[in-house]
């Protein structure tokens, strides 16, 4: 089966769990889902398809929403599952009952971007020190770096 055929097999067999299908390259689907279809559709492209190899999971700052990217892959082609979630309540669903590898990408978009993502089995943070400030998202467009004041070691 080729890109093509599975973009069409999307559009026949889950058009209303699905906002958009498109290929946007030889062996690159895009996907667009709302948030509350991702975990359906996820499942399908699982069985169906054979999609258990994720990736990564990209997360986009887009000012009043997020955009969460699902990077799948297979011998088939590669299929990017896009959701948004709105600033005023950036709430994802877990895929770790799919898709077991996501729990690192899943905790990673808790740190850099703040997102909430509901029924995450190990929620606590993965690349932040452990003192890091609260409410402070390194990849969202409006945070700011404040660079402490170095202090050299037997400096004056």
């Amino acid at each position: 089966m080729n890109a093509e055929a599975i973009v069409q097999k999307i559009s026949s067999d889950i058009k209303d769990k699905i906002q958009e299908v498109s290929l946007a390259a030889p062996l690159r689907i895009n996907v667009k889902v709302d948030r509350e279809k991702l975990l359906a559709v996820l499942q399908y492209l699982k069985e169906q398809f054979g999609f258990t190899h994720l990736a990564t999971i990209s997360g986009v700052d887009l000012g009043e929403s997020f955009e969460v990217i699902y990077h799948l892959a297979s011998h088939l082609a590669t299929v990017n599952v896009r959701i948004l979630t709105p600033r005023s309540a950036p709430t994802i669903p877990s895929t770790v009952s799919i898709i077991p590898g996501a729990i690192l990408y899943e905790r990673e978009l808790q740190d850099m971007f703040g997102l909430v993502v509901q029924n995450i089995p190990n929620p606590r943070p993965l690349l932040l020190a452990d003192d890091w400030p609260a409410g402070e998202y390194p990849l969202r467009k409006d945070w700011h770096f404040n660079r402490p004041a170095e202090k050299i070691p037997g400096g004056k």
